[in-house]
């Protein structure tokens, strides 16, 4: 029973730590910038330029939206712009693509967090808007082609906060911040459960087990074994959670932060039980377009994960 309660308090101080030391001041940062770019109305014209170009892709100018969103503020962010689309009546290849997109590229939450531990966010950033747009491409051209179609209905207006005078951009700020220890505070649970899990995991003999089993694999790939359980969690229990044990392990030196790079297109994206979860829960449309989403998501990160092994 004192074993198990160590487990339970060593898990609890690291994964406290991670998100109010690490993804905390990093979410402050980020949403606070972005919520007062949306303010300034700059996001808006931004999108007006792009949406354009990003059209042959399948995006309408909510999905060049979603894309910013789930680059500079989380995975979830993407949810309410989801839910207007499917409110707002847009075509439901439109909604497609967009998952797709979302599904397949890397979030901010777990980026700008990881690039304190040595993440190349630059290049984990770039090549998962490019290969998030194929995904989208994809799924908007050949596994949602025949998804009936239905006519924009509604104006869809993204509204945001007022930014004028200090008091605007105060107000701003402070719903940021909020927003940031919503998002940290719910991450925490997570956090330690992972945690707890991945160490009863190798107290028990799990994870040698699995290692020995994979030793060819992971040889051929010139990996280490700790992968195993950062992909068991983050396929369970989504990236916040692999983002834990991945401080973990390089706190005890049992991987590198090259391979950590290498990885990067396989592990960091909402692609996880927790993330489809969240994102389908914007609306009836958006969850009845799951299954061509994920085909096109599942593409893009394919080819992060070799993209990301060839640069690293």
């Amino acid at each position: 029973m004192s074993e198990f309660s160590s487990i339970i308090l060593h898990a609890g101080r690291a994964g406290v730590e991670l998100a109010l030391f690490v993804l905390l001041p990093v979410m402050i940062v980020m949403l606070s910038i972005m919520r007062l770019l949306e303010a300034k109305g700059l996001l808006d014209r931004l999108v007006n330029i792009v949406a354009p170009i990003l059209r042959p892709f399948g995006l309408p100018g909510l999905g060049v939206f979603a894309m910013i969103q789930v680059l500079f503020v989380s995975f979830a962010a993407p949810m309410a712009t989801l839910a207007m689309m499917d409110k707002g009546g847009s075509p439901r290849r439109h909604i497609a693509a967009t998952l797709a997109m979302v599904l397949g590229m890397a979030q901010a939450n777990v980026v700008f967090p990881m690039a304190a531990l040595g993440l190349n966010a630059p290049i984990t950033m770039g090549v998962s808007a490019i290969c998030g747009l194929i995904g989208a491409a994809l799924t908007y051209h050949i596994f949602a082609r025949n998804l009936p179609d239905r006519d924009d209905d509604n104006p869809m207006i993204v509204k945001h906060k007022d930014a004028d005078g200090p008091k605007g951009v105060l107000d701003v700020i402070n719903k940021a911040g909020a927003e940031a220890l919503k998002i940290t505070v719910g991450a925490i649970p997570m956090l330690v459960l992972a945690l707890v899990f991945v160490s009863i995991m190798r107290e028990a003999g799990v994870m040698t087990f699995l290692e020995e089993a994979l030793t060819p694999l992971l040889n051929t790939l010139n990996l280490p074994g700790s992968v195993i359980m950062a992909t068991i969690s983050k396929y369970i229990a989504g990236g916040t959670a692999m983002m834990g044990v991945v401080k973990d392990f390089l706190d005890q030196g049992q991987i590198t932060i090259q391979e950590v790079n290498r990885l990067a297109g396989f592990l960091i994206h909402p692609y996880d039980v927790a993330g489809i979860a969240v994102l389908i829960s914007a609306g009836q449309r958006v969850a009845e377009v799951l299954k061509p989403a994920l085909l096109g998501a599942a593409i893009a990160i394919i080819l992060r994960s070799l993209v990301h092994g060839f640069l690293f």
